[in-house]
């Protein structure tokens, strides 16, 4: 027992094993096993380093942005002449990256909480039985004290008086100088991975830069400025249909840096994108076209509250930051070198099916390739004083002769034996 645990130990830290292998000269299962295994590198090479950048590691960044809007409006409405600046057209007024820019407005001044008749089309009646009393309507202005106005044939509310009529929406939009504005965006990143924080201000943007330029896509890319029509046009919309009743339009800031080189190539690329809406649809009877909001300023006139209601049209800008850097790193590198070297064992698995299911002397080499032991054919070899291994060539090779006769075509399975005997 004592030396079968020994020999166990010894056969165990001492000897190697590797898997037997069959040089098979056959031109076609030649062929396709390369073809396979070129296939594999191309994949390896093409796809996993150079598109996906297999040897490199990612990170997302964490960003900040400021924003920053100038320019001044005008507007005369029935002789009533007026300026807008940012204090006025700007919602909300703290530079988010989310904020709407106002376009259009439809104003109601001087209303005062009281009773007074809802609009037509609303709450239409005949009589005071069809204006239930302390209820409510959906689409309403108030409470409904439960009397029928002669005059218009609507319901009488308690409500802000007097209430909002907003069929007519102004067209051309009322701020149509709004296309003059512009934005200033301020953007900083940070890749926590690597230590590294950038910003849209890049090198060569200064604040004499910043005083003239204005963002062109192909003349001053990297110019944190930019003119709001010049915005629409660049997400495909018309700024005076999207003036009207308002939009959405996002600005993406892409930061796609590959820090194996300098840092200072990590620099920002812009997108404009329609949010809402599709420029190309003309289909005026779509439901709840534009964006829109109200807001009230309210004050006290003659010791009565009063206020002034103003449903807003304007266009949603939501800046979006989008990124990724990528850098050298020597784990995913052997990762995806290992799992390439473990996908060529598919040409070989390929290969093992054609040569043992697919030829003509499939059978033959099954018994080239596997080995077979018994106690029949260990007592044949032995009582002919062979060597194992040169039995099992001499037994392939009968029965290789039981079939067709070779042939001298250098494709068939007849030229790919080399038997141990021949070469003795």
């Amino acid at each position: 027992m004592k030396n079968q645990i020994t020999n166990a130990l010894s056969d165990f830290f001492f000897e190697y094993e590797t898997p037997r292998q069959v040089l098979v000269r056959n031109r076609r299962v030649g062929v396709v096993c390369r073809l396979i295994q070129l296939g594999v590198l191309a994949y390896i090479i093409g796809w996993v380093f150079i598109y996906e950048k297999g040897y490199q590691s990612t990170d997302t960044a964490v960003s900040s942005v400021f924003t920053k809007m100038k320019g001044v409006g005008y507007t005369n409405v029935s002789g009533s002449e007026r300026v807008w600046d940012v204090a006025d057209y700007v919602f909300p007024p703290q530079g988010d990256s989310s904020f709407v820019v106002m376009t259009n407005y439809i104003i109601t001044e001087g209303q005062k909480m009281g009773k007074c008749p809802e609009l037509k089309g609303k709450h239409n009646c005949n009589s005071d039985s069809d204006c239930e009393g302390g209820s409510f309507k959906r689409t309403g202005h108030g409470q409904m004290t439960g009397v029928c106005v002669e005059g218009t044939k609507t319901c009488e509310v308690l409500a802000w008086c007097p209430v909002e009529d907003d069929h007519n929406i102004p067209d051309p939009p009322l701020l149509m100088s709004a296309e003059n504005y512009t934005l200033f965006i301020k953007n900083s990143v940070t890749f926590p991975l690597f230590g590294v924080t950038r910003s849209n201000l890049v090198e060569g943007i200064d604040a004499d830069y910043i005083s003239k330029c204005l963002h062109d896509p192909k003349k001053a890319p990297l110019c944190p400025i930019f003119r709001l029509g010049d915005i629409v046009k660049l997400s495909g919309f018309s700024f005076e249909t999207i003036a009207r009743v308002g939009g959405a339009i996002g600005i993406v800031v892409d930061w796609t840096c590959n820090l194996d080189v300098d840092v200072k190539h990590c620099k920002p690329q812009y997108n404009f994108h329609g949010l809402y809406g599709n420029p190309a649809e003309t289909d005026k009877a779509r439901a709840s076209v534009g964006y829109n909001f109200r807001y009230a300023k309210h004050y006290m006139e003659d010791k009565i509250q009063k206020r002034t209601l103003l449903k807003v049209f304007g266009i949603r800008f939501d800046i979006i930051v989008q990124s990724l850097a990528r850098k050298f790193d020597i784990i995913p590198t052997l990762t995806a070198i290992g799992s390439g070297v473990g996908i060529f064992g598919v040409a070989t698995v390929v290969c093992d099916l054609v040569l043992l299911y697919l030829l003509p002397k499939r059978e033959f080499y099954k018994n080239m390739k596997f080995k077979y032991t018994d106690t029949h054919t260990q007592q044949d070899s032995e009582s002919l004083g062979l060597d194992t291994s040169v039995y099992y060539t001499l037994e392939a090779n009968a029965r290789q002769a039981q079939g067709t006769d070779q042939s001298n075509d250098p494709d068939s399975e007849a030229g790919s034996t080399e038997t141990e005997v021949s070469k003795k």
